[in-house]
């Protein structure tokens, strides 16, 4: 029995041929994986499916029928549901709230609304409580808040939009029983995902996605992540291992008992005080929420600290603005591109600019150089393989991970000494992903220090030198690259664990046992 058909789409936007002639076929009661680059067409496909575009050719048929949508209210209606990767929830109402809102004609809002929710929740192993504040709820359960309010609607099949993304492995182990759980009851799920090593545990069947267009079906059973790697781009799966050891003794960034806190007294940050030198990746892991982005605002100076000291090499840089960091050699790559990273309705030579203004190629003396500008950007566009039609379109116009090549190539234009790199390849195809970590691998051995924020934990492990763990706003572990698995790391991130990560055995970590000290401190780490 078929859940969902799309025959034939395509879909054009000026400039860009988004999907063309896409076949897809979702069976019923199957978890079915659609994987691809960025810019392969992912995201309009499952829009075009959720009503929100109309597609300029083909059909969809759900159930066998032939349907067309005007909006997500006919998805709705026709039992098509979508959690979008960005959730879409009120942090200030309750589980309960969030979920009758915009549907309060079907079960009201009181009591036989809370029985509703109360009996998905039992059903399908969701463990949602009704009267719990949003705002009160880790990344993980808002997460599961999101599959039942589509369930509450009546959706026999989702749409899954990265929904590991966030998530530490137990976590993601975790929803994978959630999603057997809705097959078993009969339920589609349309799990869209840039990590094949989920997709291939996970899925009943595969679609892959290329420049637009499907171009194959595969079975886990028989398929290996280097095939679908193949598939998706054309080349091998990368990893992010780095072999040797670039780490000197000379100090970039210093931090020292830093202290911040919330209006209310609650400490976001409590005494965390670390050392990253030249050629150095330090790696923070930690479930979100737990004091990263206080982390990241205090170092750029978004924040300023209520105690504590940094330094840049040997200057202190505590009371420094934002701009003053950003001209003596601080990089930054935001975890919320959209948000800290870009103008999206702006076009690419301009977003070159941002952060960057009193800089060259960007200034010549006090005044804007936009010629310069304009230039050095077709240079980023070129040499971090953004695919765009040109520099003057909108940044809006880019899929998320041409998008983020975009920020690191503006960031590594300017030579820093220091990197933040927050979530660098969040929402990137492994074509981008590998693309990113030679250029942050590349800078490191040319003494680049970096502040690694990521909740892809083979991406921590594999690229940091030095390992912390951060927990309610303390740095509580300490853990070797070349010895942690993510299972073990991940049960750390839940604050189970304190001191040294020691691990049973040590293991040959391909690319990490090689990285030797070079400098008697560094043997002392």
């Amino acid at each position: 029995m078929t859940a969902v058909e799309l025959a034939g789409i395509t879909k054009r936007f000026p400039g860009v041929v988004a999907n063309h002639d896409i076949h897809l076929t979702v069976r019923k009661g199957t978890v079915h994986a659609l994987v691809g680059e960025n810019g392969a067409g992912k995201s309009t496909l499952m829009k075009i499916l959720y009503g929100m575009q109309k597609p300029d050719e083909g059909t969809i048929a759900v159930h066998g029928e032939k349907v067309s949508f005007s909006s997500p209210a006919d998805a709705i209606a026709r039992g098509i549901g979508m959690v979008h990767q960005h959730f879409m929830l009120a942090d200030n109402l309750t589980v309960l709230e969030n979920v009758v809102l915009g549907s309060e004609k079907l079960y009201g809002i009181g009591a036989k609304a809370r029985r509703k929710i109360k009996e998905l929740s039992d059903r399908y192993g969701l463990g949602v409580r009704p009267d719990v504040l949003m705002e009160e709820l880790g990344v993980a359960a808002r997460q599961r808040v999101e599959i039942l309010k589509v369930l509450y609607r009546g959706a026999t099949t989702l749409i899954l939009d990265e929904p590991t993304a966030v998530l530490v492995p137990q976590e993601v182990d975790a929803l994978f029983d959630n999603l057997r759980e809705l097959k078993a009851e009969g339920l589609s799920v349309i799990f869209i995902s840039h990590k094949l090593g989920e997709v291939l545990s996970v899925a009943d069947e595969i679609t892959v996605i290329r420049r637009g267009t499907t171009v194959g079906t595969a079975v886990p059973a028989e398929t290996t992540p280097r095939q679908l790697a193949e598939l998706m781009v054309g080349s091998e799966l990368p990893t992010p291992e780095t072999a040797e050891s670039t780490v000197t003794d000379r100090p970039v960034i210093t931090v020292d008992k830093l202290r911040l806190t919330a209006d209310g007294g609650k400490a976001l940050l409590d005494d965390i005080s670390f050392t990253i030198h030249e050629g150095e990746v330090l790696g923070i892991a930690g479930v979100e929420g737990n004091g990263q982005t206080e982390l990241v605002d205090a170092l750029i100076g978004l924040r300023h600290a209520d105690s504590g000291v940094i330094r840049l090499a040997d200057e202190e840089i505590t009371a420094w603005p934002t701009r003053r960091r950003r001209e003596q050699g601080i990089g930054y790559i935001p975890e919320d591109r959209h948000r800290h990273g870009l103008l999206l309705e702006a076009p690419l030579w301009e977003n070159r600019i941002l952060g960057h203004v009193t800089e060259r190629p960007n200034a010549k003396g006090i005044w804007l150089d936009p010629k310069s500008a304009q230039e050095d950007t077709r240079r980023i566009v070129e040499t971090y393989d953004v695919r765009t039609p040109g520099i003057d379109v909108t940044a809006a116009s880019l899929s998320g991970g041409n998008q983020q090549k975009l920020i690191v190539g503006r960031e590594m234009s300017h030579q820093p000494r220091f990197l933040i790199a927050a979530h660098p390849t969040r929402g990137v195809d492994v074509g981008a992903q590998a693309a990113i970590w030679d250029h942050i691998r590349e800078a490191r051995r040319e003494g680049l220090a970096v502040l690694l924020i990521s909740a892809d934990l083979d991406e921590l492990i594999g690229l940091s030198d030095t390992l912390r763990v951060i927990y309610d706003g303390k740095l509580v572990a300490d853990a070797d690259p070349a010895t942690i698995t993510p299972e073990e790391l991940g049960t750390a991130m839940t604050g189970a664990a304190e001191g040294h990560l020691e691990h049973d055995e040590t293991p040959e970590t391909p690319g990490k046992t090689s990285k030797s000290p070079e400098s008697p401190e560094d043997e002392a780490r």
